[in-house]
Order: structure tokens, then C-alpha cells, then sequence
């Protein structure tokens, strides 16, 4: 009886740490995934791991990132079972050049996302965690199992590879120091 009130005890916790960021992970994991059902399933073994490792949780600390951090491993895990690397990609990735830093800030959210689409995967989840999430280069660097340099490198190439694929879709957004340059 008094294991059975310490595990609705426990359970009454994880619900109230961890249920309010569901709609945050699954759509994470929709952008990560590109299909909905295995989004769905990547969010339900995110919590089903969660929920068994509770215990080693140190309440107090960040849940959403812990919860994003198994989030991530989930996806991984997934991708390495279904999916192969792309050569496509790594053309992609070998021809990017260091684009300007310039930024157009009247692009609207469906365009700047449709573009984040179009991005290699692992370029593709550094920029999600740390532009639209803002997790720290460290906790990014935990969730996926990189060295933080590595986070640092594949943002500043996703980031250059969305500003490549905006220019292209976008042929008015010319940034400035590129104009100053050709001049």
C-alpha cells in the first residue's frame, strides 16, 4: 500500500514537470522527423524513457532540456534505424561558402521555415535547438552527443546555408555587406 502511494506520488511529478512541454517536443520532433506519425512515436518514447529514468531526474534541474535531450536521442536512434546519409547532402555541405551576416527582418515565419525544411538534417537541429528553442551551445552539445565545437560549426554553416536559401527564394534580399562589396 505504501509503494503504491509513493508511485502516484512520483508519477503526480513527472505528469506536472514534464506534461507541459508535450506540445513543445512534438513540434520539435515534427520538424525533426518530417512526418507526423513518426513524430507522435519519437514524443511517446521520449516520455515512455522519461517516465522509467524519473527516478535518476534531480527535481530542481531543467526539465525541458533533459526532456529534449532524450527527445533527441529518440530521433537519432530513429534516424540511424531508417534512414541512410544522403550524397546529396554532403554536396550541399562541401559548397557552402561564410555568407554575410545580414538578416532581413520583414520575412514572414512560413517562408523562414520552409527554408529551415530544406536544410541537411544535422544542420537542420542545431539551428531549431538554438534559434528557436535557445538552448545553449552546451546543452545542444549534450542533447545531440557532439563536442560543443561541433554545435558551433554546424550553426554557423546552417545558419549561412538558410541565408543561402532565402537569397535564392528571395532575390530582393541581398545583404547590404554584399552590395558594399561589389561596389
Amino acid at each position: 500500500m505504501a509503494s503504491e502511494t509513493l508511485r502516484a506520488a512520483v508519477n503526480s511529478t513527472f505528469e506536472d514537470l514534464a506534461l507541459p512541454y508535450l506540445n513543445e517536443l512534438f513540434r520539435t520532433a515534427v520538424h525533426c522527423m518530417r512526418n507526423r506519425e513518426a513524430a507522435e512515436d519519437c514524443v511517446q518514447e521520449t516520455y515512455l524513457q522519461a517516465q522509467k529514468s524519473f527516478h535518476r531526474f534531480e527535481v530542481g534541474t531543467n526539465c525541458r532540456a533533459w526532456l529534449f535531450k532524450i527527445l533527441m536521442h529518440v530521433i537519432q536512434h530513429h534516424r540511424r534505424k531508417w534512414f541512410r546519409l544522403c550524397p546529396a547532402d554532403m554536396d550541399v555541405i562541401l559548397g557552402t561558402t561564410p555568407a554575410p551576416e545580414a538578416v532581413r527582418h520583414d520575412l514572414a515565419d512560413e517562408d523562414i521555415l520552409a527554408a529551415l525544411e530544406s536544410l541537411p538534417q544535422s544542420f537542420r537541429d542545431v539551428v531549431l535547438l538554438t534559434d528557436v528553442h535557445e538552448f545553449s551551445y552546451r546543452e545542444v552539445a549534450e542533447m545531440l552527443g557532439v563536442p560543443i565545437g561541433t554545435v558551433m560549426s554546424r550553426l554557423s554553416r546552417g545558419r549561412a546555408l538558410l541565408r543561402n536559401q532565402l537569397s535564392a527564394r528571395f532575390p530582393e534580399f541581398i545583404p547590404s555587406s554584399t552590395v558594399a562589396a561589389a561596389v
